[in-house]
């Protein structure tokens, strides 16, 4: 039986995406997200904790961040824990745990104020929720 390894993450990215062919034919796409939460302490005063989280995404997906996720930009995450670990220059053991997203929904974009003031009233339309392509995994990935 298989242990549960899910979670969902909302936040905003911190930086562009970076798009990557590191075999030929599969595609990475890496990205940070910044994640706030808000809470009050025991003296009763608003505490503001973030946290930030490495996301990768494989194949369909990965081209379709490659191309959406940008600095700034509200994203929800759907996916799981990974874990790798290899031995650094000196022979000491390192480890990094990031998230292998398997579901990706970007937050509608604002148009500027300026694109607004050129459009009809009845040409106006509000931006729809946009969800990325299924994703090949690394599992299926051929290296």
């Amino acid at each position: 039986m298989n242990n549960l390894n899910s979670l969902i993450l909302e936040g905003n990215l911190v930086r562009d995406s970076v798009l990557s062919e590191p075999a030929p034919g599969f595609k990475k796409c890496m990205f940070t997200i910044g994640v706030n939460r808000f809470y009050k302490n025991r003296n009763n005063q608003d505490v503001n904790e973030a946290s930030f989280f490495d996301v990768e995404a494989y194949g369909n997906m990965a081209e379709y961040c490659g191309e959406k996720a940008k600095k700034g930009r509200g994203v929800r995450v759907v996916g799981r824990l990974k874990q790798d670990t290899w031995k650094d220059s000196n022979g000491k053991s390192t480890s990094k745990v990031y998230v292998v997203a398997e579901h990706i929904e970007y937050k509608p974009v604002k148009k500027t104020e300026a694109a607004e003031e050129t459009a009809a009233p009845e040409q106006k339309v509000e931006a729809e929720q946009e969800t990325a392509p299924a994703q090949t995994t690394e599992e299926e990935a051929v290296f």
